[in-house]
């Protein structure tokens, strides 16, 4: 019980960063295109937008994961025996774990590197800050790997597939 109230708390602020994003997002390129038209271009919405945009990406992957809603071959998994539908369920899980893993300390590794570089457009904005997207968003793919995970778990026993919600 205490998990499902902590994963719907996590829902609501992936949810809440990604409208947020978004909107940025959206803001931002028709800010660039409206000053773009007027002749006054701004040098650093493209760069911004892009970055934006990973971050987007990263916030919004961990929803889908926390949703189990990514792309998945749940029929196959589903047609298995017990035994072999947990093995397969145990070692998916594993695997994408394993991958997040690695992704958050090569994130964290590369953030040491990029601390003496900026972005072009904006000097004064270190890529450190930029890039910081990947690390995070790595942990935010573990927790919500971790949170869904019972869930996940009951559904690969009883040979349900996850109902994955609408993202």
């Amino acid at each position: 019980m205490r998990t499902k109230k902590l994963s719907a708390g996590f829902e609501r602020l992936l949810e809440a960063i990604v409208i947020v994003l978004t909107v940025g997002l959206f803001c931002l390129v028709i800010a660039g295109v409206v000053f773009r038209k007027a002749g006054h271009s701004i040098i650093w919405y493209d760069e911004i937008a892009e970055v934006i945009l990973a971050w987007l990406t990263y916030y919004g992957a961990a929803l889908a994961m926390l949703k189990r809603g990514h792309i998945g071959v749940t029929t196959v998994v589903k047609m298995m025996p017990r035994l072999g539908r947990l093995a397969s369920f145990v070692v998916a899980e594993m695997t994408v774990a394993a991958f997040f893993v690695l992704l958050a300390w090569v994130g964290v590794r590369v953030l040491d590197v990029l601390t003496i570089d900026s972005l072009a457009t904006l000097p004064e904005v270190s890529s450190a800050y930029t890039h910081s997207a990947i690390p995070i968003g790595a942990a935010l793919c573990l927790l919500a790997q971790a949170l869904s995970f019972p869930e996940a778990w009951r559904d690969a026993r009883l040979g349900r597939e996850h109902a994955a919600e609408e993202i």
